[in-house]
């Protein structure tokens, strides 16, 4: 692959993967490394290779590397409660930081491949084909998933809804 394509593939898509992956490492190095493994790959592989959604193909490389890293460390993800570690900005206003703070643990109990589902397809923007693409899973199983991910995160977050209401 050339320089100009590689560089072209990390701007476009780099700081998605990046989140994708911090979903599943333990820290953001391992993230980073993580994210470094993949253009690695990526960089190994001829043009000519690439599928015609190159989005969902670099989703899917960056699904399998986390799921061998997983396979690696022998544990699921670790939360950490860190402030600045939450995919969510802190927010001055206190409901708003309280909803994050839901949020960021309603996503913790999540299991991976539900949370990987609701990641790609809210964050990420991926249409349901473009995640079932991403993660070699059935169309219907990555709507399901979502599906699945969304009722646990609403029922999670329901008495903070009644709190504030």
């Amino acid at each position: 692959m050339t320089s100009p394509e590689l560089k072209r593939l990390y701007d476009s898509h780099a700081v998605g993967l990046f989140h994708y992956l911090r979903g599943f490492a333990a820290s953001e190095a391992d993230a980073r490394d993580l994210l470094q493994d993949l253009f690695v790959k990526v960089a190994g592989q001829e043009q000519s290779e690439f599928p015609r959604n190159e989005k969902a193909w670099m989703f899917r490389l960056a699904h399998n590397l986390a799921l061998d890293h997983l396979r690696r460390m022998k544990h699921r993800r670790v939360v950490d409660e860190a402030e600045g570690e939450t995919p969510f900005a802190p927010h001055e206003d206190p409901d708003s930081a309280a909803i994050a703070s839901r949020i960021h643990d309603a996503m913790g109990e999540l299991p991976a491949e539900q949370r990987s589902v609701f990641q790609l397809k809210l964050w990420e923007g991926l249409t349901f084909e473009e995640v079932a693409e991403a993660q070699g899973i059935p169309l219907n199983t990555a709507a399901s998933r979502y599906r699945y991910a969304l009722e646990k995160i609403r029922t999670h977050l329901r008495p903070l809804y009644d709190e504030l209401n």
